[in-house]
């Protein structure tokens, strides 16, 4: 399956989701285990059960060369987001701290392996994305507030996108795309209050901030928002 290919409505969003699927078991000893931004040594447990969950998704997909071409991967990650959002004991008060200049990344845990960055985003009133698609396979879930996402397609003869729907973003909404042209989006907070998501991208914690967003060029200067 090509990572171009546009995301289906059911890998993008799903509001109600079922338990977990059963899952085989990974261990993690003590020198494989995430960091987190905070001084704690030991990851917070609602943290810690999300990678146990992404090691188990990751275990169970080992025999596809990318991973994330799996229908089970796909669904095990929307899974996994929902199950961590709603939890209130995933983030600490410091982890929930925002920017006045722009949305602000917390860096929560990278796996070691290099496999998946897990974090949060805190965004003020008015604060917003620029409009990228991905260079990796992402997911994102929104903890608290609420989001607006705007769903642009990609035009290859003209090479830009253009605002295609926009949809508001409620706490425990998930979504999922794999990387590529086909899920090109903007994410900002329209609303008066501040707004939490949680991400999970394909790429080492290090990379966070130069590996996953893909930018691009958007056909006119009017942006639905």
């Amino acid at each position: 399956m090509s990572h171009n290919l546009r995301a289906t409505s059911s890998d993008r969003s799903c509001d109600m989701l079922p338990p977990l699927p059963s899952l085989p078991q990974t261990a993690r000893t003590p020198s494989q285990a995430p960091t987190e931004t905070s001084s704690l040594d030991i990851l917070r447990a609602p943290l810690a059960r999300l990678c146990e969950t992404l090691d188990a998704i990751f275990e169970a997909c080992v025999r596809f060369p990318e991973p994330s071409d799996s229908t089970f991967f796909a669904r095990g990650m929307r899974l996994a987001l929902a199950e961590a959002a709603s939890d209130p004991a995933l983030l600490t008060p410091a982890q929930r701290e925002g920017s006045t200049d722009t949305y602000r990344r917390h860096l929560l845990a990278a796996d070691p392996h290099g496999r998946y960055a897990i974090a949060a985003l805190v965004w003020q009133p008015r604060q917003a994305s620029p409009v990228h698609a991905h260079h990796t396979w992402c997911g994102y879930a929104v903890l608290e507030g609420t989001l607006s996402e705007t769903i642009f397609e990609w035009d290859g003869a003209r090479h830009c996108a253009s605002a295609a729907r926009v949809q508001a973003r409620k706490p425990r909404a998930v979504s999922f795309v794999r990387g590529g042209r086909g899920g090109i989006h903007r994410l900002g907070n329209c609303s008066d209050a501040p707004a939490v998501s949680l991400h999970i991208y394909g790429v080492q914690g290090a990379q966070l901030a130069t590996h996953v967003n893909d930018l691009v060029r958007v056909a006119d200067s009017t942006i639905m928002a």
